[in-house]
Parts: structure tokens; sequence; C-alpha cells
């Protein structure tokens, strides 16, 4: 039977797919850009500063990654209650997202105040890298509250079929960062808390004008906008396995930084460099992660499980795709690379050994993203928390390993990469069966 390539190359659903998962990818990489703008920036002010931002980050993006239920709790639930007919309770579900966002972001960032540094000393912080760690940490906590609003205000945009809007805000947001931090750095030559303070100008802004947005939305087919308790508690609710979830994969990521930060201070800078490039990608190939929620939600809102199936197995080939595009390129630019994040050369050195793991793992990841946004539009919550739970003991279990023999660094993300796979295999597995092909708004 000869070969149909045409078939292989198209797909009735890359159109679909596209027009969500490309404007995604903008949306998706706001606050691992930020980080990355910044990384670059202080990896030119000294060492210490950049060791001390891969504290202070990794503490950051713990917290935004355990509020990440806000923007994935809400996407796969919009599209079933719009394609059911319900949108004034799609609505009334985003806005409450907005009001949790905001609950959330005041609470995270008054435990941060206070508990701040100690978490800083426990993963590894100590002297000017301690210092330089609670600057940025302690200017950073005014922006949360406006960064988790803009992020469930994504999930209620997600959740519309609308990544364009996201977009937009993502792009004003990195590019006012970056500016402001020119401006204040190499214009005014401030230090690290300039940093810090540029990026909660760029994320109150975009926080600001997601509020007005969906509000502007709800209020246009009729939803309530005020604060409700059982609204909030419901989201919270039906989020606890994605948090369960999200909170194994980021504890594993803290983890390595922990590490890191004993084997020296090249070492966590290097690691801090190659790990801002990989939260940067894994973000870029979870775009189609999030057509993957809004498609999937849409399709099995409607009951049409053939079309849910189908798309989805487009989706794991693109982002397959995708990541070995990308794991190319990131191989032969790996050295002016590293270079562009740092001026000491054993940071650049090591760094440059880094990107190698990075740029292999890409493909694994590709399929790893994708079946998870899948399953989150799937609703499919409960087996992503066990799965997910599973590969950040076995993750704990070779990073003690590491810690126990003093091996270097390259173990480090040799024990990373084993982890994406622990993750790959029960999701493959879960995606062949049926039990994740649930038709209604549930």
């Amino acid at each position: 039977m000869p070969i149909n390539l045409r078939a292989k190359v198209r797909s009735p659903y890359d159109r679909e797919i596209a027009r969500l998962a490309i404007p995604a990818l903008g949306s998706l990489i706001a606050e691992p850009l930020y980080v990355l703008i910044d990384t670059a920036i202080v990896g030119n002010i000294g060492t210490n500063e950049l060791a001390g931002l891969a504290l202070a980050s990794t503490v950051l993006l713990t917290l935004h990654a355990a509020a990440i239920f806000l923007a994935y709790g809400t996407t796969g639930p919009v599209a079933r209650l719009i394609a059911g007919g319900q949108e004034v309770e799609a609505g009334n579900r985003s806005i409450q997202g907005l009001w949790l966002g905001l609950a959330v972001g005041l609470a995270g960032a008054a435990l941060l105040a206070v508990t701040g540094s100690p978490i800083l000393e426990f993963i590894g912080g100590e002297g000017e890298v301690l210092a330089a760690a609670r600057t940025y940490l302690l200017v950073s906590l005014p922006g949360l509250p406006f960064l988790l609003i803009a992020l469930a205000a994504n999930g209620s945009f997600h959740g519309r079929q609308d990544a364009k809007t996201p977009l937009v805000l993502a792009v004003i947001g990195a590019l006012g960062n970056l500016v402001i931090e020119l401006i204040l750095i190499n214009g005014l030559g401030y230090g690290i808390g300039a940093s810090a303070l540029s990026t909660v100008i760029a994320q109150t802004v975009v926080g600001v004008i997601s509020i007005v947005l969906v509000v502007r939305w709800a209020r246009a087919i009729g939803s309530s906008t005020a604060p409700d308790r059982r609204g909030m508690l419901s989201i919270l609710a039906t989020s606890k396995a994605l948090f369960v979830r999200t909170m194994s994969l980021r504890g594993s990521f803290t983890l390595s930084t922990a590490i890191a930060a004993r084997l020296g201070v090249a070492d966590v800078a290097a690691h801090q460099i190659a790990l801002g490039i990989w939260s940067t990608l894994a973000l870029a190939l979870d775009a189609v992660a999030i057509a993957g929620q809004a498609l999937t939600g849409k399709w099995l809102g409607v009951g049409d499980k053939v079309k849910a199936r189908a798309a989805t197995k487009r989706m794991i080939e693109v982002d397959v795709f995708v990541g070995v595009v990308v794991g190319a390129g990131i191989l032969l630019a790996r050295q002016p690379l590293s270079e562009l994040f740092s001026n000491d050369p054993a940071v650049v050195s090591i760094t440059a050994f880094l990107l190698v793991h990075l740029a292999l793992q890409q493909p694994l990841n590709g399929v790893v993203f994708a079946l998870d946004g899948i399953l989150i539009g799937a609703s499919d919550l409960n087996y992503l928390a066990v799965s997910m739970v599973g590969a950040g003991v076995l993750f704990a279990v070779m990073a003690g390993v590491i810690v126990a023999t003093g091996a270097g660094i390259g173990w480090l993300w040799g024990a990373i990469a084993v982890f994406m796979a622990s993750r790959a295999v029960p999701l493959v597995l879960r995606w062949r069966q049926d039990a994740w092909l649930v038709e209604g708004t549930r």
C-alpha cells in the first residue's frame, strides 16, 4: 500500500491548533521570559548577583507554578461550559478566578515577606549571594497579586478560544520590563533590585489590563462581577489534584537548584541560566498544550470523542516536531547563547555543557507537555497528580544519590532527563486508553 505523505505532513486539525497554540506561546512564556530577561541583564552585573537571582527566581517560580491552577483550572471548564451553552456560568467562573488570583497573590506575598529569607538560606543562599537573592525577592513581592490575576485571566481567554489577547498582553509586559530594566541598570547604574522593580511595574500594568478585559466581557454576557466565596472554593476544590501535580513538578526543580547551590557559585549560576532556558522552552512547547486544553474541553463538551482523539494525536506529533527543531537550534547555538547570559568564563563553560543536556531533552519534553495539556483539558486531573508524584519521588531518590556520591552537575541534569521520561511513560499509556474521554461539562 503506498504511503500517503501528504496526510502525514498535514492534518485537518492543524489550522485550529495553530490558531490557539501560536498566540498562546507568548502568553505562556511571560513569567519565565521576565526571569530570562532579568537573567541576561543581571548576569552581566556579576556572578554573585546571578546566583542570587537563581535562588530568588526559584522561589518566585515555585509560587507561580503553585498558582498555575488559576489558568489551567479555568481553561478546560470555561471551554466546556461555553460549548455546552452555559456562557453565563463560564463568565462567573472567570470572574471568581480573578478574585481568587488576587487572594492567593496577596497571601503569597505576605507569606514570602516573612519566610523568604529562611527559605533562601535553606536552598543554599549565603553571604553576598543570599543578600542579592533577598533583595530581588522582597522587591518582587508587590507584583505577585497582579501576576496571578493575569494568570487567571489567561485561563478565561484560552477557554474562550482567544489566544491573541494573552499574546498582546505578554508582549506589552515583556517589552515594558526590558525597556525599564535597561534604563535603570544599564543607563542609571542601579543593581539587582532595579531588575525586580522593572518586572513589578510590567506585571502591574498587565494585571490591570487583564481585569478590565475580563470584567467587560463578563458584564456583557450578564455574569456577576462580585466576589463569591462558594465560586472560589469550587475552583479550589476542582484544582486540588492539579495543585498536587504542579507542586510535585516544581518541587523537583526546586530540589535541583538546592543541589546546584551546594556545588558552587558558578554551578548554580549556570544551572539558573540553563533552567531558565529550559522553563521558557517548556512553556513554548506548552503552547500546544494550551490548544490541547481548549480544544479537548470544547470537543468533549459537545460530546465528540472522535475529534478529541484525532486532534490530540496531532497535537502530540506537532509538539515532538517542535521539540526536535528547538533542540537542534539550542545545540547549534549553545556557545553564543551561554555568553549572552554571563561574562564569567567558568559560568559560560558550564552553561554550554548543560545546554547539550537541555537540547537532547526537547523531543521528550514535547510528548510530556502535549499530553499534560490534553489530560488537563479532559479534567483527568487525579491521574496526572498520581503519576507526577511518582516521578517526583523518583527524582528525589536520584537527587539523594547525587548528593551522597558527590556527583557533578552533569549527573543532576541526567536525573532531570530520567524524571521527564518517568513522566512520559504513564501519560502515553493513559492517552492510549479511553478512560480520559469523558463527555459533558464536568
